[in-house]
């Protein structure tokens, strides 16, 4: 197994220092899901829930957070991102949710990606949940990411 980059020699945690790394494009798109009743994620796309529109709201949320991840993952770099895009749509067992996040520089921007999945998935539970509390956020995962030394990467299938 290869050696983490967030622990030092002395077992330590630690930001990874980037100076010396190559600007480059890089790019990740993370999923996640929000299982639930048919009839809650039909009241999330009418736009009639209680709160509000739950995909618009949902969408904002998980861009923000995006932003704001090295806010919130203590070792994160602040980044200065170029794209971040995040979608909610309807699935067969609730709400899908995808976020892709594009920034030029010489770190990824996976943590990004993951982060807007997951705000936006606990956004779209709390605007939903006097409807239906028993809704699962479910696989939230990096989907692909591309960029940077250790080139692209894709999920298996």
């Amino acid at each position: 197994m290869s050696r983490l980059t967030h622990i030092d020699a002395e077992g330590r945690a630690r930001m990874v220092d980037v100076s010396g790394k190559a600007d480059t494009v890089r790019e990740a798109v993370a999923t996640g899901l929000v299982r639930m009743d048919a009839a809650t994620r039909d009241l999330a796309l009418s736009g009639d829930a209680k709160k509000g529109d739950v995909r618009a709201t949902a969408e904002i949320a998980g861009v923000m957070a995006a932003k704001k991840t090295s806010d919130l993952i203590p070792l994160c770099h602040p980044l200065a991102l170029s794209k971040v895009e995040v979608a909610v749509d309807p699935h067969a067992e609730g709400l899908a949710v995808t976020a892709r996040v594009r920034t030029t520089g010489p770190t990824g921007v996976e943590m990004e990606a993951l982060t807007a999945v997951s705000v936006a998935c606990l956004t779209v539970y709390d605007m939903l949940k006097a409807a239906d509390k028993a809704m699962v956020i479910d696989a939230v995962r990096l989907e692909t990411k591309t960029g940077g030394k250790s080139g692209d990467w894709t999920r298996p299938a």
